[in-house]
This record gives structure tokens, C-alpha cells and sequence, in this order.
């Protein structure tokens, strides 16, 4: 497969980052192995990309950094109007590339947002978007057990999106797009009434090969205590409240553990829930702890209990399958694409107590059986490996760019 000339829009793009940024990072490094690739992404990003560039150089690897036009550039970055701003600089900064480079595909990375347009999309490319996610929304019978503040937050999200949806660009990036990926079922479902025809289920999420080999060598815990772990923000849509409602109803050995890796504003109440279900000595609040000690607690922990209502992606659950650890979450969302029958329990969300009742019977069923623990630990391992290994994830793309350009050929003869 020859080298391609690809325009990759990475709003977030850092090293040594997780969530958005390394998504960008860990992207456009794995694609310079195999296609000369420029990046469009924030100039605050500058200092990071090049202090790891002058360490680690990448020939085929070119930044382009750009801000929003005055007056969007001095608003909050990160958020939606700066995000929205970005946009339009972005397509300034690309349509002065193509006048010098003959480029052959555009794909926009990040954000990870359905919502809200790419301009890119305008320029006579074949343009690629996605994964791009946030169509996921908390099934409305879980909010009874939401905060106030929380339901506040649901309402307000699901508006941001819903009004991002009655943009005229967004319809037209969804139109324009060669190919459109979406990071869940529930993204696709709200990216086909705007127009997009070519439509893919792929999860955002990968790992990179030093990561799947450091997290493949967390030993095997002892047999007993049977032990749980979360690893999440302590939010009230990470479904924190479900895992110990859960873990209190389920049959388990007396001496069995549950422990919460994480912080935030609902630490409060999650203690508290668990003091008034009779746990809350069995249950470890770790708070949030480095990375490298994170690690070494899941290589403590039997099991990941992973019930967010509505992750676009669940890196956690990547790192809990590389680590050889079943995972217990909801079919809800970017961990029902990544967690299949052979590596964890995957369990309806119809209403919270059916689903209070299938997370339970998941943890008995992991706590009684060492075998299966091992089989779908063994089975997840290979599914990170084979599917969400950034190698992996670059030699898809480079098929799909391939694909696209065949595609352009065809229609131009």
C-alpha cells in the first residue's frame, strides 16, 4: 500500500495523555508509520508536541497549530464555543495547505462529538469523521436515583446535543462525509437523520503496544478475597451507586472486597450508600491515585465493575481486559462495543433493579468459578490485542484511506 498524503483534524492531541488528547496523539503517531501526515490541532498544545518531537522524531509527522478567529479565540477553551471557533480556523489553515500539498484523504479525529461540525468537510477531499460519539443518553428510568444537580446536568447535556443537531453544518458534515464512524448504536442512531449514509460502529479507545505489554504482566491476584474494582470519576452517570447496590445484594464470600478507584463530587453519597447497606466495610474508597499505582491495584482486584449509563468509549474497560480482568458493565454505550460474551458480562438497562439484580448475578457467577475468571481474562487480552492495539487500529484506517481513494478514482473515470 503506497503512502498517502492525510490531513488529520485533532483538536485535542498531547502526549502522554489519556482520554481525548492521546487518542490524538497515539492516531497520528501510529499513521506517520505508514503515510506522510499533517495535524491540525490547538496552539496551546505547541509546547508538549514539540518538546516530545525534539526527544522522538517523526519525519513523516507535521503540526499545523491554529486558534479560532477573534473574537472565540479568548473564550474557555475546551468548550463548545471555542471548540465551534476552532473549527473555522481549522478549515482557514487547511485550505492554505492543499494550495502546496496534494493531499489524498481528511479525517477528523477530535473532539469526539457528534454535535458539532467539522468544515473541513467543505474542502473538495474525501473527508473521513470519526469516531465521533455523545449520543448516548442515561436511560430516564436511572434518573430517580440521580442528585438534582445531576438530572440538571442530564437535561442540560442532552439540549447541548439536541441543538448542536438543528445546525445546518453539522447536517452538512454528516452529508459530506465519505465515511462516517460512530463511536455506539446510539451516535449512529442520531447521525442518520442528518444525512449520513456511509455509517460504521467503531470505538475511539486503543492501547498502545507498551501498554497492552506492561498491563498483560499484572500477576493473577490470590484466590481469595474475591475481589471488585471501579475505576472511574465518582459521578453520578458513572453508576457508581449500581456496583454497591449490587454488591450488596449479590451472594458472595463474608470476606469479599469491593474497591473504588477514583474521586469526585458524589464520594459523599457513595459512602454514605454504602454505610446504609451494611458494606461499608468491605467497600475501599481509594480516591485517585497515580497511574502506576492504579495499576498495581487492578492487579489486586478479580474483576472490573464498569456501570457508566452513558460512555461514548470506557478506556477503563480496554485496560481491565489487557490486564487479563473480566469486565461486569451495562449494554450501554462504547463498553458494550468493546466487551463481548467471551470477556465479561454485558447487562440490560432497562431499569435499575433488573439491572441491580444482573450485576450481582455476574459477580457471583465470576466469585464461584476461577476457570471462567481465567477463560474470559485469557479471551479479553486477545480481543485488546487483535482489535484496539493502535497498530491495529493504523493498518484499518490505512485499508479504509485506501478504500476512499479507489472510490474517487472509480467516480472520477
Amino acid at each position: 500500500m503506497k503512502p498517502l498524503n492525510i490531513l488529520i483534524s485533532a483538536y485535542a492531541c498531547q502526549p502522554h495523555m489519556g482520554s481525548e488528547p492521546g487518542v490524538g496523539w497515539h492516531l497520528v503517531q501510529e499513521l506517520a508509520q505508514h503515510h506522510r501526515v499533517w495535524v491540525l490541532t490547538r496552539r496551546s498544545n505547541r509546547e508538549a508536541i514539540e518538546a516530545e518531537l525534539a526527544q522522538f522524531p517523526v519525519p513523516a509527522l507535521t503540526f499545523l497549530y491554529c486558534d479560532p478567529p477573534p473574537p472565540l479565540r479568548w473564550l474557555p477553551p475546551a468548550q463548545v464555543p471555542h471548540y465551534y471557533g476552532w473549527q473555522i480556523g481549522a478549515y482557514y489553515a487547511a485550505k492554505t495547505l492543499l494550495k502546496s500539498v496534494d493531499i489524498d484523504v481528511i479525517h477528523h479525529v477530535t473532539y469526539v462529538r457528534y454535535s458539532t461540525p467539522s468544515f473541513l468537510a467543505l474542502l473538495p477531499v474525501p473527508f473521513m469523521w470519526g469516531p465521533v460519539g455523545g449520543g448516548e443518553m442515561a436511560p430516564k428510568t436511572f434518573w430517580a436515583d440521580f442528585s438534582r444537580r445531576g438530572q440538571v446536568y442530564e437535561v442540560l447535556r442532552s439540549l447541548v446535543h439536541r441543538v448542536g443537531e438543528l445546525d445546518p453544518f453539522t447536517a452538512m458534515t454528516a452529508r459530506r462525509s465519505a465515511l462516517v464512524k460512530a463511536t455506539t448504536p446510539d451516535t449512529a442512531r442520531r447521525l442518520q437523520p442528518l444525512g449520513a449514509t456511509h455509517l460504521q460502529i467503531e470505538s475511539e479507545s486503543g492501547l498502545s503496544a507498551a501498554e497492552i505489554e506492561r498491563l498483560a504482566q499484572c500477576p493473577a491476584p490470590a484466590p481469595a478475597p474475591v475481589r471488585f474494582i471501579s475505576m472511574a470519576r465518582l459521578l453520578h452517570w458513572k453508576g457508581l451507586h449500581l456496583g454497591l447496590r449490587a454488591f450488596a445484594a449479590a451472594q458472595l464470600p463474608p470476606d469479599a472486597e469491593y474497591w473504588i478507584l477514583g474521586d469526585g463530587p458524589e464520594r459523599a453519597n457513595l459512602q454514605a450508600l454504602a454505610e446504609q447497606l451494611g458494606i461499608a466495610e468491605r467497600v475501599t474508597f481509594w480516591g485517585r491515585l497515580p497511574r502506576a499505582e492504579t495499576l498495581h491495584q487492578l492487579g489486586q482486584c478479580h474483576a472490573l465493575v464498569h456501570a457508566s449509563l452513558h460512555d461514548s468509549g470506557g478506556w477503563v474497560c480496554l485496560e481491565a481486559m489487557a490486564a487479563g480482568r473480566p469486565v461486569i458493565c451495562l449494554d450501554l454505550g462504547g463498553p458494550s462495543v468493546q466487551v463481548t460474551a467471551e470477556t465479561g458480562f454485558k447487562i440490560p438497562a432497562q431499569s435499575p433493579e433488573p439491572t441491580i439484580q444482573g450485576l450481582a448475578t455476574a459477580m457471583e457467577k465470576l466469585a464461584t468459578n476461577p476457570s471462567l475468571l481465567a477463560q474470559m481474562g485469557a479471551a479479553g487480552q486477545r480481543r485488546v490485542q487483535q482489535h484496539f492495539s493502535w497498530q491495529a487500529r493504523g493498518q484499518e484506517l490505512s485499508q479504509q484511506y485506501a478504500a476512499l481513494c479507489r472510490e474517487v478514482v472509480s467516480c472520477a473515470s
